[in-house]
């Protein structure tokens, strides 16, 4: 069935592939800023990520390695930031936007060799019978496994929050560091393990974009979708359930304007372009205009830890 010329059941695969990149990158700074550690960075990170992964996978003509290598690039980036914010005790916002533009340029250097280069294609990983299932299959259990990964990671980080030691540690640095460092935590160490998860979700899920929805390789190819991660963060009020809530409905505004494009809809198309950044401007101004909206927010968030 057609609605104008778009298929609703593409609509709605093309929504989950959409929202995988930002699932991934908001449950990674969500993990990071748990800890306390409010990383700005996930633009760069997700953009250096995504060129790691794409030179990776080319050279190897194997996506798997791809998304090790955007795992390790994320990770590796995010490592710089939390020596500036944790060793050296930089401020965290600067340090963050720094991070940004040095992904941003890294990115454009690395991959100047690369464009218009196609990597090798991701096999989608149908769920036997269920795929059958009219309507629902093709929406949901066709899909590759990057995007069945990034829904067990809900799953994973919430109960690692909720019910394991290392998770309640994890939320204790973030809410009151001096405390947990008072009970002999290593404040520091937990919070590099935050910065580095984040740095390698954030990696994945750029790698996602320039190896499966895309996919090729261009400058700027995040398109500013590490801002909406973090903004999704604050709109989910740091529950990983939320965060998926988050990612599905600013993945489906961003597909749902690409297909009014396709489908040429009567409204200009540089309103639709940026509909999803007006939709972000407006969740972040409701949640601010809540009374109860931060106290949500971990205690710590972005404030530097002293030793002593």
């Amino acid at each position: 069935m057609d609605f104008g010329g778009i298929n609703p059941v593409i609509l709605l695969a093309s929504l989950m592939v959409a929202s995988t990149p930002i699932l991934l990158a908001a449950l990674g700074e969500m993990v990071t800023e748990k800890s306390g550690v409010l990383n700005l960075g996930v633009e760069g990170m997700m953009i250096f990520g995504a060129v790691c992964g794409f030179i990776a996978a080319i050279e190897t003509q194997s996506p798997t390695m791809g998304f090790i290598a955007a795992a390790v690039g994320g990770a590796a980036l995010s490592m710089l930031f939390g020596f500036l914010t944790q060793i050296f005790l930089t401020t965290q916002v600067p340090a963050g936007l720094a991070l940004t533009l040095l992904g941003t340029g890294l990115a454009s250097l690395l991959g100047q060799n690369y464009q218009g280069m196609s990597p090798p294609r991701m096999p989608d990983l149908h769920i036997p019978v269920l795929e059958s299932i009219p309507v629902i299959g093709p929406v949901i259990f066709q899909h590759d496994a990057i995007v069945y990964l990034s829904l067990i990671m809900v799953v994973v980080i919430w109960a690692f929050l909720k019910f394991t030691r290392a998770g309640l540690i994890l939320r204790a640095v973030g809410e009151n560091h001096a405390a947990a460092h008072a009970l002999g935590y290593k404040v520091k160490a937990v919070r590099f393990a935050a910065i580095g998860f984040g740095g390698a979700m954030a990696g994945l899920g750029g790698a996602y974009i320039s190896l499966v929805r895309v996919p090729q390789w261009t400058d700027g190819i995040t398109a500013g979708i590490g801002w909406i991660a973090l903004a999704i963060v604050v709109f989910a009020s740091w529950r990983a359930g939320r965060v998926l809530i988050g990612a599905y409905l600013f993945g489906g505004i961003t597909v749902l304007q690409l297909n009014l494009q396709a489908a040429g809809a009567k409204v200009p198309v540089e309103l639709l372009s940026m509909s999803p950044f007006l939709a972000t401007i407006l969740v972040l101004v409701v949640i601010s205009a809540r009374r109860h909206g931060a106290t949500s927010a971990p205690a710590m968030l972005g404030r530097i830890f002293h030793t002593s």
